[in-house]
């Protein structure tokens, strides 16, 4: 039996894809599959030639009996970066994100929010062309949030495409170029808001609107 099916899309440089759905449309899946995690599929995944690409989980993983510090420099080490760079890009978003007083203690005592931020620095410390990130806004606080934004568009400046799974509609219709809608396990839309309020004939509504609407016909259907 399936999971899903069906699914191709793409992630071009310096361009934020939407993938969204309801639970259990197989967005979960689609992710493992694009990090290699489902050895049960058929077809073809091209990730970048450089193979750089970084992945934010929606849970934290961490080693709790190590520090901040021992988690950033056991991913450089394995990363092979250069000390002088590393470290100075660990500085800047040590202060970005306010997890300075921090860098000695373990994970295991941070917030929610706290966790989601050295998440965030392990993968943007490497600068990789594609990040594939999962729900990144949850435990966040709006100024956290407003940060992330602000690295995610400085990032696709550089050139980096962004994967983004959220189920915070209201955010992704303001950062996102395109959009994946997927339901029970198949594609049902993609394109521009535009492109999903055509296919809706919804003109000008809200993607969350859209949503509603594609997911309530997925169940007619």
């Amino acid at each position: 039996m399936s999971v899903v099916q069906d699914i191709n899309f793409s992630v071009s440089r310096g361009e934020m894809v939407g993938l969204i759905g309801p639970n259990g449309a197989g967005k979960s899946t689609t992710i493992k599959t694009l990090l290699g995690l489902n050895p049960f599929y058929e077809g073809d995944i091209s990730l970048p030639s450089d193979k750089s690409y970084a992945y934010i989980p929606e849970k934290p993983v961490f080693y709790y009996d190590m520090t901040l510090w021992e988690h950033i420099d056991l991913m450089a080490s394995l990363l092979e970066m250069d000390d002088d760079i590393w470290k100075k890009r660990v500085e800047e978003l040590l202060k970005l994100f306010d997890l300075e007083k921090v860098i000695h203690e373990s994970p295991a005592t941070f917030s929610k929010g706290m966790q989601q931020k050295a998440m965030l620095i392990f993968a943007i410390i490497s600068k990789p062309s594609l990040y594939i990130v999962d729900e990144p806004f949850i435990g966040l606080d709006p100024i956290a949030t407003k940060k992330l934004l602000e690295l995610f568009q400085h990032e696709q400046a550089r050139g980096a495409g962004i994967l983004l799974c959220t189920h915070v509609l209201d955010t992704a219709e303001r950062i996102c170029d395109r959009f994946i809608l997927l339901a029970e396990g198949r594609k049902k839309a993609e394109g521009t808001l535009a492109d999903i309020q055509e296919d809706c004939q919804l003109p000008g509504a809200s993607l969350l609107d859209c949503f509603y609407t594609l997911s309530a016909r997925e169940q007619e259907e």
